[in-house]
C-alpha cells in the first residue's frame, strides 16, 4: 500500500475507483489524536489508495471530498449551488496551501484546541 502524496491525484482517483466498482468499495477514515495524523483509505479489494497528512489544512478537502462519495453513495447529483460552493472552498484552500508553504505539523497540540493543563508540583 503505497500513500498518494498530492490531493488532487488521491481525490481523482477515489472518485474514479468507486465509479468503477461503487458496490465493492469501501472508505476507511483514520484519526490519531496523539500523532495529529489523518489517514484515508478507498480499496475495492484490489486496488488500494491511501492518503496521509498532518496538515489541518486538508480539512476543507477532505470535507468536500466526503460530500462528493457520500453524494454518489446516494445517487445524487450535486445541487449548482453547493457544487459552486465546493468549487470555492477548493480553489480557496488551494491559495491557501500555496501561501503556507510549510504548514506545521498538529503533533503534540491538544485535540481541542485548548490549553494544556500543567501537573501540579508534588510536595516533599
Amino acid at each position: 500500500m503505497v500513500y498518494i502524496s498530492s490531493w488532487q491525484e488521491f481525490q481523482e482517483a477515489a472518485e474514479a475507483l468507486y465509479e468503477k466498482s461503487p458496490n465493492n468499495t469501501r472508505y476507511c477514515v483514520k484519526w490519531r489524536t496523539s500523532e495529529g495524523k489523518l489517514v484515508l483509505k478507498v480499496t475495492d479489494n484490489t486496488t488500494c489508495l491511501k492518503f496521509k497528512t498532518y496538515s489541518s489544512l486538508f480539512l476543507n478537502r477532505f470535507e468536500a471530498l466526503n460530500l462528493s462519495l457520500m453524494q454518489k453513495m446516494q445517487n445524487r447529483r450535486p445541487t449548482p449551488a453547493a457544487a459552486g460552493a465546493l468549487q470555492a472552498e477548493a480553489t480557496e484552500s488551494a491559495q491557501k496551501d500555496v501561501s503556507a508553504s510549510a504548514a506545521t505539523p498538529l503533533v503534540g497540540t491538544p485535540a481541542a484546541g485548548g490549553v494544556k493543563k500543567k501537573k501540579p508540583k508534588k510536595k516533599k
